[in-house]
């Protein structure tokens, strides 16, 4: 089992900043990467970024260049530096980790809200 809780979400004008944080715990030694995903009301939830234990990163195009992924193993956390944010950044972004298990499994955290205003 892991378990994920995130934090830093809020609201933020466009062009600010925001970094959320996911800690994770329980059996973090078989994650095998972490992400961020976001959920916009009426759309589905998509990829923003993700990172694996050897810091290989992925972003969306939509947030290259402004989004940061990091994370720290000693830990168990993961970030996204967010900066330049726009409206449309505005959802519910959840932590999400992927554990090598024999099979892999994704375990997902609670949401945090980050709206932009324009």
């Amino acid at each position: 089992q892991v378990q994920l809780v995130e934090s830093g979400g809020g609201l933020v004008q466009a062009g600010g900043s925001l970094r959320l944080s996911c800690a994770a715990s329980g059996s973090t030694f078989s994650i095998n990467s972490m992400g961020w995903y976001r959920q916009a009301p009426g759309k589905q939830r998509e990829l923003v970024a993700d990172i694996t234990r050897g810091d290989s990163t992925d972003y969306a195009d939509s947030v290259k260049g402004r989004f940061t992924i990091s994370r720290d193993n000693a830990k168990n956390t993961v970030y996204l530096q967010m900066n330049n944010l726009k409206p449309d950044d505005t959802a519910v972004y959840y932590c999400n980790a992927v554990v090598n298990i024999g099979v892999l499994y994704e375990y997902w955290g609670q949401g945090t809200q980050v709206t932009v205003s324009s």
